[in-house]
C-alpha cells in the first residue's frame, strides 16, 4: 500500500517530476546496488576483464596471447594471478579430471560445473567454454541453446567449438548470430578421433595442410573471433595465421601463430592421464615437476601420520584448560565412562609432556 501510495503522489506531480520519482522508486525497489547494475561496456584498464576488444588489440599490435586450459577453482585462481589473457575450460576435462580415453563422454552437465567453478575463481582472463560432442551439431536451435546455457549457467564469456564440418560451420555461424562470441578449432580435433583415426596430428600432406587453411577461413567466414590450431606443422599454422584476419591460438603447432595454449596439469608437470603419464605430449614444455612434489608431500604426509609424529603440538592448537579438564573427566565417569575419561587423561598427560621445556617434542613437520 505504502509503494501504491508513493506512486499516486508522484502521478499527481509534473511531468519531469513523475519522471524522476518513478526511476527513483524503481531504483529502490532492487535488492542490487546501483552502483553494480550493468551499464554498458566500461574503460579498459588491466583490472578489468579481459574482451574481444582487449583481444584485437593486442592482436593488432601484434603482441602475443595467452591461454590455459583449466577445469576448477584452484586452478583458475592461479590463472587469474598470473596475468593470463584467456582461460578456456576444455572438454579436454574428460580425460585430464574424469579418467575417460577421449574428450567424448563428458556431458553438457560435467561441463558447466567446471565451468561454473573456474569462473567463481577467475576475474580477469576472458572465459571460455568448450561444447562438448554432440550438443551442437544436430542443429541450430541446439547449437544456439547449448552456447546459451553455457553462458548463463556456466558464466562463460565465450564458446568453443571443433571442426569444420559443415554442420559446425552452421552451429558456429548461428551461435555468432545469436550474440555469443565463438572460437573455432581446426587441425587435430579430439571430438572426431573417429574419423582422424586416433589423436594424430593433422596438415602433414597437401590436402590435409590445405584443408586446414580453408576450415580457418570458413570458420572466420562463419563470424569466430579467434581460431585454435592443434597438432599442426610450424608451416601450416603460419600459413593459417597470415591467411586469418583474426587470432590463432596454438597448441603443438609452432611459434607462429598469434598466441599459445597448454593444459594447466601438462605445463606444470603433474600427474597426468595414462595417456601423457609416462610420455609427456612432445608440444608440451613442463615449466614446473609438480607432480613429483605433490608426490612427495604425500610420502612424507603418510610417513609422520604412521609414525605418529603428526600432529604433533604445532598442528594440535585447541586448548582446554585445566578446570575444564576435571569438569569434563568427572563428566565422562558420571555417564560410566571410565574408559573414554581415562583416554582423556592420558591424553592430557601427553600433551603436557611433551610441550613441557624439558620434555622434548616430537617432530610435527
Amino acid at each position: 500500500m505504502a509503494l501504491l501510495t508513493k506512486l499516486s503522489k508522484a502521478s499527481a506531480a509534473g511531468s519531469l517530476s513523475r519522471h524522476s520519482s518513478l526511476l527513483f522508486l524503481l531504483r529502490s525497489m532492487s535488492n542490487v546496488p546501483e552502483n553494480t547494475v550493468y551499464g554498458g561496456p566500461k574503460p579498459q584498464n588491466p583490472d578489468q576483464r579481459v574482451t574481444l576488444t582487449h583481444l584485437r588489440q593486442k592482436y593488432r599490435k601484434g603482441e602475443p596471447i595467452t591461454m590455459v586450459t583449466a577445469y576448477d577453482y584452484p586452478s583458475a585462481v592461479h590463472i587469474d594471478t598470473a596475468g593470463i589473457d584467456i582461460c578456456l575450460v576444455g572438454d579436454s576435462a574428460s580425460m585430464v579430471v574424469h579418467g575417460h580415453d577421449t574428450t567424448l563422454p563428458i556431458t553438457l552437465d560435467e561441463m558447466l560445473v567446471h565451468c561454473r567453478s573456474v569462473a567463481r575463481g577467475s576475474k580477469r582472463p576472458l572465459l571460455v567454454g568448450d561444447l562438448p560432442f554432440g550438443t551442437y551439431e544436430s542443429s541450430r536451435n541446439q547449437a544456439v541453446d547449448t552456447a546459451v546455457r553455457v553462458l548463463k549457467e556456466g558464466g562463460m564469456d565465450a564458446i568453443k567449438l571443433e571442426g569444420g564440418a559443415p554442420s559446425r560451420i552452421t552451429a558456429a555461424k548461428a551461435i555468432v548470430e545469436a550474440g555469443i562470441a565463438v572460437m573455432g578449432h581446426v587441425g587435430l580435433t579430439p571430438q572426431a578421433i573417429s574419423v582422424l583415426g586416433g589423436f594424430r596430428p593433422q596438415g602433414k600432406n597437401v590436402a590435409s595442410a590445405v584443408m586446414v587453411v580453408e576450415t580457418a577461413l570458413a570458420l572466420q567466414q562463419a563470424g569466430c573471433f579467434s581460431v585454435v590450431l592443434e597438432c599442426v606443422p610450424a608451416p601450416v599454422a603460419a600459413a593459417t595465421t597470415s591467411a586469418l584476419q583474426i587470432p590463432t591460438i596454438g597448441i603443438g603447432a609452432g611459434p607462429f601463430c598469434s598466441g599459445q595454449v597448454l593444459v594447466y596439469h601438462d605445463l606444470l608437470g603433474m600427474l597426468q592421464h595414462p595417456h601423457h603419464a609416462k610420455v609427456t605430449p612432445k608440444f608440451c614444455k613442463q615449466y614446473g615437476q609438480v607432480g613429483d612434489i605433490i608426490n612427495k608431500a604425500l610420502s612424507e604426509y603418510k610417513e609422520e601420520v604412521t609414525n605418529g609424529s603428526f600432529p604433533g603440538p604445532a598442528h594440535s592448537p585447541y586448548k582446554i584448560n585445566a578446570a575444564d579438564v576435571n569438569g569434563f573427566l568427572n563428566g565422562l565417569q558420571k555417564l560410566g565412562l571410565e574408559k573414554a575419561a581415562s583416554a582423556a587423561a592420558t591424553a592430557v598427560e601427553k600433551i603436557e609432556t611433551t610441550e613441557s621445556p624439558d620434555g622434548g617434542s616430537p617432530r610435527s613437520g
